[in-house]
């Protein structure tokens, strides 16, 4: 459930370009993306031959005139929407039959119905991994498993990013990249109070140890600051639910039950009231938001921060001056030793209005993935490059992206990298062997995640809370509001 500040709005829409990032997030905060009939032809990518043949048959696409309303980037995003117009202009090169209209709305759950109904929504959307469940039950987002069938490379799609949009074998949505919640330290803070960096294989007494180490309550500086405002702080809490063995729901009988009250939950409640107070390592002002976290991180009045890596990273070394050496991308730590470091995985993805004709959805498509694969898309990339290096910026890639790796196009997109190693953030390369995602749950999450803020937030308020009844409490407003008038076929 991820929900993104401007600059990761910025680096989503990048990855994009990259084409080549999922409720907001617990962890980068919470959130926080093809129609029926016969199968549509196999998408155009941007380095085929844009010259439509003179004598094309009746039923070809690109001679009927389409009009597509697109996700476009806000007003705030100056850079991001000139990269999206410079996409919009090679794509009706491309497409000249495709008129373009703009939509700069931004995927809302309380506002999607209404969008729906009135049938305003774009012709396709963002939205966040958590979403696919409710918007396909919902009948919000087209089925575009013909569209996808016919794609190209979907064999070189990060399979772990698409298989959130695909439900019972049908596929619902494109993924844009995605996130696995990690702990950004600020090692400069660190070694000015004279604490060891940790092990990348580490765990929770370790957080916990250089927590304390770190802070300095006297002075406003805090050891780490769990997000305790909005979803998102139920969101980070849920990434120490899953590293101590912790479900958030299971299905049992066609309905869905709650399961975070459990011994695993207890456990992680009781790890958040040691940072608080036995440690003193959470800030006193610990009402933060995802944007008050990052912030804190950035302006080094925090030593450790949890969220998505890149949007993180980004704020700290090109707002906040700090440099690559001085920011460490850690796994979560694991309960225990030998524990796995698991965190919350999501992802963004645009999903297409069922609403849409059929040519308009085939057409959406296409524009989704206009630029994945590309020649354009990694001439894109290193134009990106230039400018940040240019610029004197940072550019932070994200730990995932829409394409596999290990793909022909993750070997390429590799070397791109390399070419700006002098501004390309690297992370540690131990970091990969030791993550470990977990896909957020698939019913309810935001209401759930919103439900364990005010958890976390008595926790924080009040010494001494009872961790097994707050959590027994939740537990039950979450069955009786939500998760009761779900039923499972």
């Amino acid at each position: 459930m991820r929900k993104f500040s401007s600059v990761l709005a910025c680096l989503l829409v990048t990855g994009t370009l990259l084409s080549a990032c999922g409720g907001n997030n617990n962890g980068n905060k919470p959130a926080a993306n093809g129609g029926d009939g016969a199968p549509a032809p196999a998408a155009t990518t941007a380095s085929e031959e844009t010259t439509a043949p003179t004598e094309a048959p009746v039923d070809d696409i690109t001679q009927r005139k389409v009009t597509i309303k697109i996700h476009y980037p806000t007003p705030d995003l100056t850079e991001v929407r000139a990269q999206e117009d410079d996409k919009i202009k090679r794509f009706q090169e491309v497409y000249p039959n495709v008129e373009i209209v703009k939509d700069d709305w931004q995927y809302n759950v309380s506002e999607i119905g209404v969008k729906m109904a009135a049938n305003e929504a774009p012709t396709f959307f963002n939205t966040y991994a958590t979403e696919a469940k409710f918007l396909v039950e919902k009948g919000w987002v087209a089925d575009v498993t013909d569209l996808w069938n016919n794609y190209e490379f979907k064999d070189q799609i990060n399979p772990v990013l698409q298989n959130q949009f695909i439900i019972d074998g049908k596929v619902y949505g494109v993924t844009q990249k995605g996130y696995v919640t990690t702990t950004m330290i600020n090692k400069k803070m660190l070694d000015a109070k004279g604490v060891a960096v940790p092990a990348m294989d580490w765990t929770w007494e370790d957080m916990l140890n250089t927590a304390k180490g770190a802070a300095d309550p006297k002075k406003g500086i805090s050891g780490i600051a769990p997000m305790g405002k909005g979803n998102e702080a139920g969101w980070n809490w849920t990434n120490f639910l899953f590293e101590a063995g912790g479900e958030i729901q299971k299905i049992e009988g066609g309905k869905v039950v709650a399961t975070f009250n459990s011994e695993a939950g207890i456990k992680a409640l009781d790890f958040y009231k040691k940072l608080r107070w036995e440690a003193k390592a959470v800030p006193q002002d610990w009402a933060l938001g995802w944007g008050d976290a990052v912030g804190a991180f950035q302006q080094g009045r925090t030593a450790m921060v949890m969220a998505g890596s890149d949007g993180v990273i980004e704020q700290a070394l090109n707002q906040g001056g700090l440099k690559p050496e001085d920011v460490l991308t850690y796994p979560m730590p694991a309960a225990e030793k030998g524990g796995k470091h698991t965190g919350v995985l999501g992802g963004d993805y645009l999903v297409i209005n069922p609403n849409a004709t059929k040519d308009e959805q085939e057409m959406a498509f296409r524009y989704i993935t206009f630029d994945y694969f590309s020649d354009k898309g990694l001439e894109a990339l290193d134009a990106i490059l230039q400018q940040r290096k240019a610029d004197g910026k940072y550019f932070i890639p994200p730990l995932l992206d829409y394409y596999a790796a290990d793909s022909e196009f993750g070997k390429k997109t590799k070397s791109v990298y390399d070419k700006y190693s002098d501004i390309v953030y690297q992370y540690n390369t131990d970091i990969m062997a030791l993550l470990d995602g977990k896909p957020e749950a698939q019913y309810n999450t935001q209401d759930y995640y919103a439900t364990m803020s005010n958890v976390i937030q008595e926790l924080f308020a009040k010494e001494g809370t009872d961790s097994k009844a707050q959590l027994d409490a939740a537990a039950s407003t979450v069955q009786k509001k939500f998760f009761d008038t779900i039923k499972v076929e």
